[in-house]
């Protein structure tokens, strides 16, 4: 297999690393061992031996390997599984922010969590350096769980902190004069999307971490229910997460609509311009044209004429600017 990596602790104290496979089965073996596997990107022929020597069931195994699953947790004979996804928010080539997303899946047995991941989007170092620093490990694997969960909605709270600066920003730039249209469109429709793509992992955390909660078993795991103020503060994140994503999706649709009402405002006044610009351009064009007649007036052939016309077109003019400025047309 691609990509493994491993931890033993006994009692909160690591006792080995980085083991093969094929010791997996002899420290499983160890009620006294706390465990953890991790699989990068196996195929689903190795998942799947690996999951006859552990007894997991093929239904857990396929949606641990299957494309698009939804962020759960499901409780099985011999274990619990659940998948859940990190989130990096990233600067765009367009200026704006995009989510990158990585999955991982995980088996929770009596005393190992077995972690499966798709790509490398998913750092397992900072994991690590909260199962090390936190000092849970020594209630057993649902201390493992805790830490790994905890990470990931953390992960959750820092795209939501990028997105919400992103949105500031956007905010910002719907009344700068010096915009383009065309640039505050296309980052408000990709923030649109990656919000989209955040809220359809966040929101179901809140499920995954009530059936954590619920699937833990006094039995086997005698520890897990000191860690009752841990999960219910993991909850708690969770929910705030949750609420955060959907502060944020009905903020970016106002900006959609104020973006709009922009455009059609914009529209308006360059409406009003030309129609005062025209206003203006017809009195000139009034007074050249009647004077343009072919009929005796005051004036006709003579200096006097050229400068009364002239005069007109000038009064004109000007008054009919000085009236549409006042009325805020130009």
């Amino acid at each position: 297999m691609n990509n493994c990596r491993s931890r033993v602790w006994q009692d909160g104290v690591e006792v080995a690393r980085d083991f093969p496979l094929a010791e997996l089965d002899g420290w499983l073996a160890k009620p006294e061992a706390l465990v953890w596997f991790d699989l990068g990107e196996p195929d689903l022929a190795e998942l799947r031996e690996l999951a006859s020597e552990l007894q997991l069931d093929p239904l857990a195994v396929e949606d641990a390997v299957e494309p698009m699953e939804r962020p759960k947790a499901t409780r099985h004979a011999n274990h619990t599984f659940l998948t859940c996804y990190s989130t990096t928010a990233v600067e765009s080539e367009q200026g704006g922010v995009e989510l990158m997303l990585g999955r991982i899946s995980a088996f929770v047995l009596t005393n190992a969590l077995i972690t499966v991941r798709s790509g490398e989007l998913v750092d397992l170092d900072p994991i690590l350096t909260r199962w090390r620093e936190d000092g849970l490990l020594v209630h057993g694997v649902a201390a493992l769980v805790h830490g790994m969960l905890d990470e990931v909605v953390d992960g959750h709270f820092n795209a939501i902190t990028t997105f919400d600066e992103e949105l500031d920003r956007l905010e910002d730039l719907l009344f700068d004069s010096s915009r383009k249209p065309a640039e505050v469109q296309q980052r408000v429709f990709g923030l649109r999307k990656a919000l989209v793509q955040l809220r359809r992992v966040v929101l179901p955390m809140r499920e995954v971490v009530t059936a954590v909660m619920r699937f833990r078993d006094g039995r086997t795991q005698p520890q897990a229910g000191e860690l009752d103020g841990y999960f219910n503060d993991l909850y708690d994140h969770a929910i705030r997460a949750a609420e955060w994503t959907e502060s944020l999706r009905d903020m970016i649709s106002g900006v959609f609509e104020a973006n709009l009402s922009l455009q059609d405002s914009r529209l308006n006044e360059i409406m009003k311009k030309l129609s005062a610009w025209a206003a203006i351009i017809a009195v000139p064009t009034a007074v050249t044209g009647w004077f343009g007649q072919n009929i005796p007036f005051p004036g006709f052939g003579e200096l006097g004429g050229v400068a009364q016309s002239s005069l007109l077109i000038l009064v004109g003019s000007v008054g009919l600017y000085i009236v549409f400025r006042r009325f805020g047309w130009l």
